[in-house]
Parts: structure tokens; C-alpha cells; sequence
């Protein structure tokens, strides 16, 4: 499959998860790409030999995405060493649990930046240029939890509803130039992190979803494939939501 044969793609928090496998889909339907990942040098180094071994080329950093500045350098040199962009996946986050009561505003500062911030600078760096070109597919990633809530995560789901709003507003802005934006706003997924929450946990949710299991980070890289490709020319400021039927909306 090469429908995203000639392409860009720029994955924030691309190493491994969500991210790592959507970075290999686009990389197997033809796209170069390039990822940020925050310190997960194990993760990236298996992450870029993937590409490679699908003939791909591949760009890769480690940093923060909430540092602007550097997100805004990195979106340049994968620009100089791959060609334009003509895919972003706005990935990357954070989570931070706990009470409202108990939470601190430097953390509601840190889980908006990674989330949102992020997400407007990325798309600030990259749209130009697609509508110069008349052509271009953002993706967002915003989460079910935008939709049922969560106690415990009000930062996280304050921050995941926040982009769903970005995305449909931008959405808007960028149609007329030939850009697609689009969110995806994932179930529960069997990642390195949610496994940290143990198998009571995996058991408790697989019970409760219509779909009798986790999400698979794979599940999500399918519909981040459809969204940029082909197939995704007539979604506008849309949320598709693979969960296992955890939310219907």
C-alpha cells in the first residue's frame, strides 16, 4: 500500500505508543517521516530502524514539545532534510493525575502546554505552507475522555476538549486552502503507560467496553491512516473515535 507515496509526516511524540505506530503505518503506506520524542532514545532508535527497513527516510529529536522554540526548530529541519510537509500528527502529552483540590497551577500550566500549546504551535509552523500549496492534512489527538469526563483528570480532560475546539475552529480556517483538519479521540489503549496501572485496571476496562478489549495502538494508527490519506478528503473538523464503543457520539 502507497497512498501516502512522495509524502512528509511529522509525528510529535513519535517513538513509541500511539505515536510510534502511526509514525510506522505512514512510513509503510510511503511517507518520509519525522518525530520528536522526549528522551525515549531506546524507543526512537527502534522506531527509526523501523522506517528504515520499509526504504523510507527518517528525521528524529529529543525534546520538549512545550519549549516552542524548539518544536518551531524542529519543524524546520525536517522541513531542510525531507521536503515540505504535507502531513502533521500533533501526538504528543502528558497525564496528571489527582483531586482538583490537590493539584497545583503549575500543573494545569504543564499538562495545557504539552497538550495545547504544542498543538497551536505545531499547526502555526506547518499551515503556511500547506495553504501556500493548496494541499496539506493536520491531525490532532484529542481523547473519549473529552466526551464522559474523568475524575481525578481535569487537566487532562480540560486539555483534550480544548483541542477538539481548536481542531473545528481551525478546520474552518484552512478548508478553503485545500487543508484538511481532523482529530482522533482514542479509547482506552494498551500502551507502556497504561500497563502501569495494572492488570486489575486491564480487566476492569476490557469488561466494561463493548468490544470486550483495549484499544491496540495499531487501531489508532488505522484511522490516522484514513484521515491523511486518500479517503480522508471529505472529513472537516471531524473527531473519529476508535474506542471499542467506550463513548457513541
Amino acid at each position: 500500500m502507497s497512498v501516502l507515496q512522495g509524502q512528509v509526516a511529522i509525528v510529535t511524540g513519535g517513538s513509541k505508543g500511539i505515536g510510534g505506530a502511526i509514525v510506522r503505518a505512514f512510513a509503510a503506506a510511503g511517507a518520509d517521516i519525522a518525530f520528536c520524542h522526549l528522551e525515549d532514545h531506546g524507543g526512537a532508535a527502534e522506531t527509526v530502524a523501523a522506517v528504515k527497513a520499509l526504504g523510507r527516510h527518517v528525521y528524529d529529536e529529543s525534546f520538549d514539545v512545550a519549549d516552542s522554540a524548539k518544536l518551531r526548530a524542529f519543524i524546520a529541519a525536517a522541513e531542510a532534510k525531507l521536503g515540505a510537509p504535507d502531513i502533521l500528527v500533533a501526538n504528543a502529552g502528558i497525564n496528571i493525575r489527582g483531586p482538583l483540590v490537590e493539584l497545583s497551577e503549575a500543573t494545569l500550566d504543564r499538562v495545557m502546554a504539552v497538550h495545547l500549546k504544542h498543538t497551536f504551535v505545531a499547526c502555526q509552523a506547518v499551515l503556511p505552507g500547506m495553504m501556500a500549496r493548496k494541499r496539506g492534512r493536520i491531525i490532532t489527538l484529542s481523547s473519549q475522555l473529552a466526551f464522559k469526563g474523568a475524575a481525578n483528570l481535569t487537566p487532562y480532560t480540560a486539555a483534550k476538549g480544548a483541542i477538539l475546539s481548536f481542531t473545528r475552529s481551525l478546520s474552518l480556517e484552512a478548508a478553503p486552502h485545500g487543508v484538511r483538519v481532523n482529530s482522533i479521540a482514542p479509547g482506552p489503549v494498551d500502551t507502556d503507560l497504561t500497563r502501569l496501572r495494572g492488570p486489575e485496571w486491564k480487566a476492569m476496562i476490557e469488561a466494561s467496553l463493548p468490544s470486550g478489549r483495549l484499544g491496540r495502538p495499531e487501531d489508532i494508527a488505522a484511522t490516522a491512516l484514513l484521515l491523511a490519506g486518500p479517503g480522508g478528503d471529505f472529513y472537516i473538523g471531524a473527531c473519529l473515535s476508535p474506542n471499542g464503543g467506550d463513548v457513541m457520539h
